[in-house]
């Protein structure tokens, strides 16, 4: 098939207007992530073993299966759950299905900040007799999230480049209108290849600027770590 350079330059404006989507949507769901990702963190924290195991499994379930088969269970499968089951529309259920698979994976960002925090400091607040919200807020989070942004951004460009599966259920973004585009005039590797463009100008970017970050953290905790020796 000869390449169209007309429909390649027709097709930027369209596909431009569902970039705008396609960002929406990773905002939401990355927002979502961040967030649940603390419930993970705190549910394998509490006293209860039996709790924890619950918890744990139900995590590693969630990160273990793909996340288009979550989409299409939460979009298609749970309106027919008897009693739990709830319709949502096609932006919802994508913002709940992959912000609940990167929560898992966030979750083990956060745990391993968290785990990064000397010994030292959990006694202090200890010892100070602060309540469980004045030390997860002054003393251990100030100190274990700022080392995991590296690689929270890191998962943030991973979800940008996943949130293109949200088409298969109906989300109106870049990849649903240029197949949109495709089907109709029956042109799809100009608009595809418009798609896959826009992707790689706003994450090859991302991806520097995020190298850049964890190589500014590293150095600067490398600093930290000579200057206690």
């Amino acid at each position: 098939m000869k390449w169209d350079w007309s429909v390649f330059f027709e097709v930027i404006p369209l596909i431009f207007k569902g970039l705008w989507i396609t960002l929406g949507l990773t905002i939401a769901c990355y927002l979502f992530a961040m967030i649940f990702g603390f419930f993970w963190v705190f549910m394998a924290r509490i006293p209860s073993k039996t709790v924890r195991w619950i918890f744990r499994w139900i995590a590693e379930f969630i990160r273990s299966t793909p996340p288009l088969v979550q989409l299409f269970f939460i979009f298609y499968a749970w309106p027919m759950v008897p009693v739990v089951g709830v319709s949502l529309n096609p932006f919802a259920a994508a913002i709940l299905g992959l912000g609940l698979h990167f929560s898992t994976y966030l979750s083990e960002v956060y745990r391993s900040g968290i785990e990064s925090v000397d010994k030292g400091q959990w006694e202090a607040s200890t010892a100070l007799n602060l309540s469980s919200k004045q030390k997860w807020l002054k003393i251990i989070l100030p100190q274990a999230i700022p080392p995991t942004i590296p690689m929270l951004g890191n998962y943030l460009i991973i979800m940008f480049k996943e949130v293109p599966l949200a088409s298969t259920i109906g989300v109106v973004a870049m990849l649903h209108i240029a197949n949109d585009y495709g089907a109709q005039y029956w042109k799809y590797v100009e608009p595809l290849t418009v798609v896959a463009l826009f992707f790689l100008l706003l994450s090859y970017p991302s991806a520097l600027l995020i190298n850049k970050l964890e190589k500014k953290y590293n150095r600067r905790f490398d600093k930290k770590s000579v200057s206690t020796l």
